[in-house]
């Protein structure tokens, strides 16, 4: 390997412009767990505010998830139209998007439920509660996407 083993571009020449990847930079790992604090936070405030009794829809995971997928669909297309994935745009999106939406939402908390929906209650809302959850995830994701196209062209439409 040459002397730019592990850098994103290794092909290409390192000048001072370069930024380095972001496992290796100790204030976007920083900006990365704050995020993920607040994320877990709300998460763990909304799971109990809105609890789910054994054998029932969790709805409050259920929401979480649906409602994080979307965010992050319209956090990282308004992103994505607003200029290239560096300064100011790089660290929003490891912070908002890795870190509190990574905190936020949750694959552990709807894994252990899809697995108590199949064995506690009658197996098919166990698997209705994982297809809902799959399929609504990625349409929540597309209509966050849909709607920073929209608003991201309206916004920015010359006059």
């Amino acid at each position: 390997m040459t002397s730019n083993e592990g850098d994103v571009a290794p092909d290409l020449p390192l000048t001072r412009t370069r930024t380095r990847p972001a496992h290796r930079d100790p204030g976007l790992i920083a900006l990365i767990v704050a995020g993920g604090a607040v994320g877990t936070t709300v998460r763990n405030l909304l799971e109990n505010a809105f609890p789910t009794a054994p054998g029932h829809w969790p709805w409050a995971t259920f929401g979480i998830n649906v409602t994080g997928a979307f965010i992050l669909g319209l956090l990282l297309e308004v992103l994505s139209r607003s200029g290239p994935d560096a300064g100011w745009r790089r660290r929003v999106r490891l912070t908002v998007g890795t870190g509190v939406l990574g905190g936020y939402t949750t694959y552990s908390t709807f894994a252990v439920e899809v697995a108590g929906l199949t064995t506690d209650a009658p197996h098919v809302l166990g698997a209705a509660y994982a297809v809902a959850s799959v399929v609504l995830g990625v349409l929540g994701a597309a209509g966050g996407y849909l709607l920073a196209v929209r608003a991201v062209k309206h916004a920015w439409r010359p006059t």
